[in-house]
């Protein structure tokens, strides 16, 4: 039965082979035939151009940042696939545990599998028939490939020698010289059992290739998951369990019952190792290659280098994309014997960094929290404070970032998250990454110590079964900081980095208080998005107060960026000083260098982006709220004491307004509204 996705006919194969209908690749060449057909995007991350590929981004839960690491394996898959020197090499992730590394390998892994489905793409091989014609095999009925060969290496072998197979390529299919060359650029020789068999089937046919065909079956290789096959996972085992079998396979007490050949290669059975499984243009990966002992890290060495799985002189060529892990400390312990340096040289090591660009980190923070509904211990439902997924992604970010002379934590982070940072520049935060990099210690390059997504997911765990988040039937955003810091006390073993963690923390509760002052606005006027309009009003009016036609009226006309509609307003001198005072601009030169650093951004972010809101200035921010909420409220004082003193009618109807629109407008519940206004009532991380 040969039909068109499922060929039982060695020639029908190699026939959909010619006319493109099914693909022969090795490994590396389906990888970067998968990641890069998906699409490319041109990005700026911390100052410097680098790829996005389109590939990680999709689904459900994707892969969030990791552009140099990604950017570094798709070079690495596409110089093997271009027959470079990384064909002979495994690919190895490096880093602190809890920063993404298996879950970039089991990513990739389902999106290869998806990707192996669609019939156009799909791994086939070939099993022997009838071998009870051929005799010495038993009750074995047929042989499949035991490495998941492709049936055009067993094509590349149908006749005695090299040139007689060419000939018959260019008789039968007419093969044009080009398309031969390129068919033999991919060749491997058979592996041990499968040329045996076929030997066999040679003597007994003579040589005669319509019989040794009617021997051959085609099959699609099994994409099940489960199977580990295509895509196939060694854990690192301690060392009394662990043994070269798992990988290998070994000799196989069943098979020789019923071969009578005790010379037979099928007599090994290599399924019974990972590696075989995967052969056929699979992926391999290796949690924690260098936690195995080493007699197993040996035998890495061998099937890397080699791309061989070799037993008792027998040897099986296989088709592979070697991929592994490692942490740190381990990877350091490895690093000390020195006589472990020839496996070290055969692994593209790839140092992967925390995440440290906040904006990012929201969407890995939600992976953290999850999306399913949260319920308290006795069932009832939480709702999450809409500041909470900032104030983790702050929190943790900022214990990522190093310390500088040059920058501070919060410029830092702004900067890596490519917002505005007064006066510094993307170059200064590139020059501190420069640097930081040259040290050969890994754990104090940029972002290779912090609090990674394991400590998060920990945090939000002592979160949920707090008694005020079960009481209250909310997760109030203030307490993430206390299981963030219990989360430090309880698994940073470093003194110094729980200290560090520590002030980060508290550096991130003082943005977090920046950030209710404004929400505290925004309930206060009744409007989600008051500051912002504030924002964009002085904003408006620095531009407009030195242009040409402007009237002694002091009424300005300005096209709106993002609406495109003609607007008017009026330039208020007086607001526009008392910001300026604010942010600390006493002098007329530091006022005039403030506006144009201003307008200057106007220019480049608006041109670019239309929806740009200059909310990520977070001083120009905080001067704006202080400002609205001295001169509306006479001081952020006195609605403090309005809000805090409500034993008068005008106050508590201020208090109960302003939680009215906390809950209808802007996603607080009555449990988060109140504990939020308390907060805001008190001097708490205020700076």
């Amino acid at each position: 039965m040969a039909g068109k996705t499922n060929p039982k006919s060695l020639m029908i194969h190699v026939d959909a082979v010619k006319k493109g209908k099914l693909v022969f690749e090795d490994a590396f060449g389906g990888v970067a035939r998968m990641i890069l057909n998906a699409g490319i995007q041109k990005i700026t991350v911390k100052g410097k151009t680098t790829y996005q590929f389109d590939l990680f981004s999709q689904g459900k839960k994707h892969l969030v940042g990791m552009y140099d690491e990604i950017n570094s394996f798709v070079s690495f898959v596409k110089d093997a696939s271009e027959g470079g020197s990384s064909r002979e090499m495994a690919f190895v992730l490096v880093g602190e545990p809890g920063n993404g590394k298996t879950f970039f390998v089991d990513y990739l892994c389902a999106r290869y599998r998806e990707f192996l489905s669609v019939p156009h793409n799909r791994k086939y091989t070939f099993r022997f028939i009838h071998l009870d014609q051929l005799g010495g095999y038993g009750k074995i009925d047929f042989i499949e490939s035991q490495t998941y060969e492709d049936p055009m290496i067993l094509a590349m072998s149908l006749c005695e020698t090299q040139d007689q197979t060419k000939e018959f390529f260019s008789k039968k299919f007419k093969f044009t010289d080009k398309q031969i060359e390129d068919l033999y650029d991919k060749y491997r020789p058979l592996g041990a059992c499968s040329a045996y068999i076929f030997n066999q089937i040679r003597e007994y046919t003579n040589n005669d290739i319509t019989k040794m065909l009617s021997f051959i079956e085609i099959t699609p290789v099994p994409l099940i998951e489960s199977l580990g096959t295509i895509t196939g996972k060694y854990p690192a085992k301690d060392k009394i369990t662990s043994s070269a079998v798992d990988l290998l396979g070994e000799e196989s007490i069943q098979r020789l019952l019923h071969i009578s050949d005790s010379n037979n290669p099928y007599r090994f059975d290599l399924r019974r190792g990972a590696l075989a499984r995967v052969a056929g243009g699979g992926i391999h990966f290796c949690d924690e290659i260098y936690k195995n002992k080493k007699d197993l890290v040996q035998v890495y060495l061998g099937v890397i280098q080699n791309r061989m799985i070799e037993m008792d002189g027998f040897k099986w060529p296989i088709d592979t994309l070697i991929i592994a892990t490692s942490n740190n400390s381990e990877f350091d312990t490895f690093l000390s014997e020195k006589e472990e340096a020839p496996i070290v040289d055969r692994c593209r090591i790839c140092y992967v960094a925390h995440n440290t660009d906040y904006k990012i980190q929201t969407l890995l923070t939600e992976y953290a929290i999850g999306t399913d509904t949260k319920r308290s211990l006795d069932s009832k439902v939480l709702h999450q404070d809409p500041n909470l997924n900032y104030a983790a992604s702050v929190g943790v970010v900022l214990t990522r970032l190093p310390r500088s002379d040059k920058l501070t934590p919060i410029e830092i982070m702004k900067l890596a998250a490519g917002e505005v940072a007064g006066e510094k520049s993307l170059k200064t935060l590139a020059e501190l990454i420069d640097m930081l990099n040259q040290d050969t210690d890994i754990t104090r390059r940029f972002g290779q110590k912090g609090m990674g997504q394991r400590n998060l997911g920990r945090a939000v765990q002592l979160l949920l079964e707090s008694s005020e988040t079960n009481e209250g039937q909310c997760m109030f955003a203030l307490d993430i900081f206390k299981a963030l810091e219990r989360t430090v006390l309880d698994y940073v073993q470093e003194p110094s980095d729980r200290a560090k963690f520590k002030e980060d923390l508290k550096i991130a509760r003082g943005l977090y208080r920046e950030r209710i002052m404004t929400e505290m606005f925004n309930a206060y006027m009744d409007e989600p998005l008051a500051i912002k309009k504030d924002v964009f009003n002085y904003v408006n009016m620095i531009i407009g107060v030195d242009a040409e036609h402007l009237g002694p009226d002091m009424m300005w006309k300005y096209k709106d960026p993002q609406t495109g509609d003609l607007k008017a307003i009026k330039i208020d001198e007086r607001y526009i000083k008392n910001v300026e005072e604010r942010l600390g601009l006493k002098t007329e030169e530091q006022r005039a260098s403030f506006r144009n650093s201003i307008r200057k951004i106007y220019g480049q972010k608006l041109s670019v982006d239309a929806n740009y809101d200059f909310m990520d200035n977070l001083e120009l921010v905080k001067a704006i709220t202080d400002v609205r909420l001295k001169s509306d409220i006479a001081g952020a004082g006195s609605l403090i004491g309005a809000l805090a003193n409500r034993t008068n009618e005008e106050n508590q109807k201020l208090y109960d307004r302003m939680i009215y629109t906390m809950n209808e407008k802007l996603g607080y519940c009555r449990t988060c509204a109140q504990k939020t206004i308390e907060y805001f009532c008190t001097q708490e991380d205020d700076k």
